[in-house]
């Protein structure tokens, strides 16, 4: 396993990323840093101090890894942007700042070991004033105790064909051409059976898990609807106001990504949410109907937002370090981090911090039916109702749950395989009927896609052959 960054460094870094390994090729739609906006300026100021913040101090990278993986082949309004701006990390206070025009202040990202980085809005002085209680130092040994709980025991399949068929997720051409996978974990009958990381990355180095945090909040409104006493077909608390026909979505509706909600791009992206410090409360309860609740797939960040941020209503005092006591704790996930805004809303359509292992340890989760070591993590039945089918489906392709993407014989797949998948390459792979749990990380950058359904039935190939 590759070392994480020293810690023995001066507070103050400034840093600039190098152009040979921050920049990508250009694209027809990528607009010139000359080109862009003050507005995009202030979000690519703001990505790129949101990744060095959680990948310096919640994974342990450099700012050279960070630039060459995390920041290499981001969106194409701030590709071209983001190798142009000057990052300062102050390892002291655990702030990032990035400084993008003369007469505004720089955007400014924190960190705290609770809820890793919280991005302040465009135009906010400052990041906190007192140091941390503790300087960020990530997590980087391994757990004592044994797999699943913890790191002890794992010992991985000497089996020719398995190894063979996770090297290929690596080669960069097999399941996509230009892929980056950065780390693969797979499990069969409980066990770790393969696991391969590229240089930089290893079991402890957490990377974004995108939407992949979707199918985290799925799990998390089975927990948080059975201890109120809620079913997924109650109405949210997120409009209240008399008169208002957005009151009428449910929460089955968004984990369905049925809401009927308007958005503004196909899958609807929320940067001003992710990286311009823009609250959940402020935009994603804002949105107006544009189609009745229940009838139409569109797949929305939102609608993830807002299921989540329902609960707050719900759970009051009780919102504040969900995720941590009711999930990760109890799987041993120690190398997890669930981020939110700077009002304390959880952005869990896409902002969790996390590793290859822990996910794996999630994926059992749900390949145990919600119950872990014994114990009932999850109501019974809400692993069926987040793996079938209901309402409308999207037009193409796997189909869809509640916040998990459906696979099976038309991906050349068994029946009744699942998984959760993200931007970037992120796929947690469960395959039921073979006992078998297949995650997969990457840092894909632009256009490059991994086929998980390919690299999930060539696992599966070598595991029936080393069984033999």
């Amino acid at each position: 396993m590759r070392k994480t960054a020293s810690r023995a460094l001066v507070p103050l870094l400034v840093l600039t990323a190098p152009l040979a390994t921050a920049t990508t090729t250009a694209t027809a739609q990528q607009i010139p840093a000359a080109a862009a906006t003050t507005h995009d300026r202030a979000i690519a100021a703001g990505y790129k101090a949101a990744m060095y913040c959680a990948g310096m101090f919640s994974a342990g990278r450099t700012a050279g890894q960070i630039d060459r993986d995390e920041l290499r082949g981001i969106y194409p309004q701030y590709d071209a942007i983001v190798p142009t701006l000057t990052a300062q990390v102050d390892r002291a206070r655990g702030v990032v700042t990035v400084a993008y025009d003369p007469a505004m202040p720089p955007r400014s990202v924190s960190w705290t070991a609770a809820n890793g980085c919280t991005t302040a809005p465009i135009g906010s002085v400052a990041g906190r004033s007192a140091a941390p209680a503790a300087a960020p130092r990530p997590a980087a040994a391994a757990d004592p105790r044994r797999w699943p709980l913890g790191d002890a025991g794992i010992t991985p399949s000497t089996s020719q064909p398995l190894h063979a068929a996770v090297a290929t997720a690596f080669d960069r051409a097999t399941y996509g051409a230009e892929s980056e996978t950065v780390g693969v974990v797979v499990v069969k009958d409980g066990k770790v059976v393969a696991e391969r990381y590229r240089d930089g990355f290893g079991p402890f180095v957490s990377n974004r898990t995108w939407s992949v945090g979707k199918s985290i909040a799925g799990t998390l409104l089975g927990i948080a609807l059975h201890d109120a006493k809620l079913t997924p077909g109650a109405r949210t608390t997120n409009w209240t106001l008399a008169g208002d026909p957005r009151g009428a979505i449910t929460y089955d509706q968004l984990l369905r990504m049925a809401s009927g909600l308007h958005s503004d791009t196909a899958g609807n992206r929320t940067d001003a949410i992710y990286f311009g410090g823009t609250t959940v409360t402020e935009q994603a309860t804002a949105w107006p109907l544009e189609a009745k609740p229940g009838t139409r797939f569109r797949y929305a960040n939102n609608d993830i937002l807002l299921a989540v941020h329902s609960l707050r209503g719900v759970m009051r005092d009780r919102y504040r370090g969900f995720p941590q006591r009711a999930l990760f704790a109890p799987l041993g996930m120690t190398h997890s981090v669930a981020e939110t805004d700077w009002q304390g809303n959880y952005i869990l359509s896409s902002q969790v911090w996390s590793t290859a292992r822990d996910l794996a340890r999630l994926g059992q989760l749900w390949l145990d039916d919600g119950v872990w070591n014994g114990r009932r993590l999850l109501p019974a039945g809400w692993m069926t109702y987040m793996t079938s089918p209901s309402g409308p489906q999207p037009a193409t392709g796997p189909g869809y749950g509640a916040t998990m993407w459906l696979f099976g014989e038309k991906q050349g797949l068994p029946a009744g395989s699942y998984a959760a998948q993200g931007n970037r390459g992120q796929y947690v792979m469960v395959v039921p009927s073979e006992r078998l749990v297949v995650v997969r990380r990457g840092e894909d950058p632009g256009a490059a896609r991994f086929d998980v359904a390919g690299f999930t039935a060539a696992i599966l190939a070598a595991t029936r052959a080393s069984s033999r």
